[in-house]
């Protein structure tokens, strides 16, 4: 049995998946640790885990908008916001030994000086692919493709600069734990040459292993996000989905936006619901969203994978775990993504795949675009078809049995 320390870090549809996992390595027999930020706290012990606080952010308030959150977030992308992050985060884990530790990205720059200090494994566990690739440009920047030769290099260049901007940060981390200096750069040529191991938590039926990857570069399969230990979802939820024929799902997760825009959209939502003539369940999301009327609910968090076997479409930003989520139920998609995320990316393989009937820009969009997107993901039997498709071909994967058996392989 190993004891394993699982860095997360971010929003829900970066940790719920990463507690998918810890569940799994439980399971097998492992002691597990969970860092997360403390809004997942309740979470993470509902699913049995231990959790310890890793606060990159503050959290969504009421007294925020989501010109509020990008700025705090910017600031903890100066130096002396990583180097603070880093340090916070080796204060919590000063006390805790580990066997092995899996780091996601954002865990990395400190993760990989403690694994060493320590004299331990570590592995990476990401949810998308970021890794230079002739295939298509990292992830997180753009679903362009600049071709094979330029992909590449837009790769080669985010790598070099995300290594500038961790420059002094790792410097001092390593100083804090008494190793010797190295620079970023030479650091993440050693991992390569020694083919550091990385999974990706989706299925190579969504996103393909690039041919060119070096070795230890993975795609496994979905981490599914477990239900709370005893969850049962609310009466008034279910005698509204019973109520009628399925509904619409719309929501937009922990997208920022302003308060404006989050009110210009909880009017649009259900104007577009009403032409179109169906009846929606409403996601409220960081954006706050609240829409109520005899056709539309308004929810707060409600895991997807029970939800979503109850509606007949999803319209979302496509962020990772929620796209997952939709493909995961096999049902048509409309996606809303947001720029500078992966939500460009997720959204650009679900419309190559033929799962999703439209890709619309919020800021264009407009009731009756949304409704014409509608009527197209409901009537044309194209889009459900291919969801059903993959749904039944990733259910055939087990990518948290992958992590389990990586983990067992790395600390026998």
């Amino acid at each position: 049995m190993a004891k394993v320390v699982i860095v997360g870090f971010g929003t829900r549809g970066d940790v719920a998946p990463l507690i998918g996992v810890g569940v799994r390595l439980r399971e097998a027999g492992h002691e597990v640790v969970l860092t997360a930020p403390s809004e997942f706290a309740e979470l993470v012990a509902a699913c049995g885990l231990r959790w310890l606080p890793f606060d990159i952010y503050v959290a969504p308030s009421n007294e925020l908008d989501g010109k509020g959150r990008v700025q705090l977030g910017m600031e903890l992308l100066t130096p002396a916001g990583l180097l603070a992050t880093g340090r916070g985060l080796l204060d919590t884990l000063r006390d805790e030994d580990a066997d092995i530790l899996l780091l996601s990205p954002y865990g990395e720059f400190a993760g990989h000086a403690l694994a060493e200090a320590r004299g331990i494994p570590s592995m990476g566990v990401r949810l998308q692919p970021v890794s230079t690739t002739a295939d298509h440009a990292p992830a997180m920047l753009t679903s362009l493709s600049a071709g094979r030769l330029g992909n590449r290099a837009i790769g080669y260049l985010t790598a070099a600069a995300i290594d500038r901007i961790y420059a002094s940060t790792v410097a001092g981390l390593r100083d804090h734990l008494g190793l010797p200096r190295v620079s970023a750069a030479d650091l993440r040529r050693r991992r390569t040459a020694a083919e550091w191991p990385i999974l990706h938590g989706y299925s190579h039926h969504i996103a393909p292993r690039p041919a060119d990857w070096r070795p230890g570069l993975e795609v496994v399969g979905y981490w599914w996000p477990p239900r709370p230990e005893g969850w049962q979802p609310p009466p008034e939820v279910v005698s509204f989905l019973e109520a009628g024929p399925p509904p619409v799902f719309v929501g937009f997760g922990s997208l920022n936006m302003s308060k404006a825009e989050a009110a210009r959209l909880s009017e649009l939502v259900p104007r577009a619901l009403r032409i179109a003539g169906v009846r929606g369940v409403v996601q409220a999301g960081w954006a706050g969203l609240n829409v109520e009327s005899d056709s539309v609910i308004t929810l707060g968090d409600i895991p997807h994978d029970w939800l979503f076997e109850r509606v007949s479409a999803v319209i979302h930003a496509c962020g990772a775990g929620i796209a997952a989520a939709g493909l995961r139920a096999g049902v048509p998609a409309i996606t809303i993504p947001a720029s500078g995320t992966d939500q460009p990316f997720w959204a650009k393989r679900l419309r190559v795949l033929g799962v999703s009937a439209a890709t619309l820009s919020r800021r264009r969009l407009t009731a009756e675009r949304l409704a014409e997107a509608i009527d197209s993901a409901l009537t044309d039997p194209t889009y459900r078809a291919a969801a059903e498709r993959l749904a039944a071909e990733i259910a055939a994967e087990d990518g948290a049995a992958e992590v389990v058996a990586a983990v067992e392989r790395l600390t026998q």
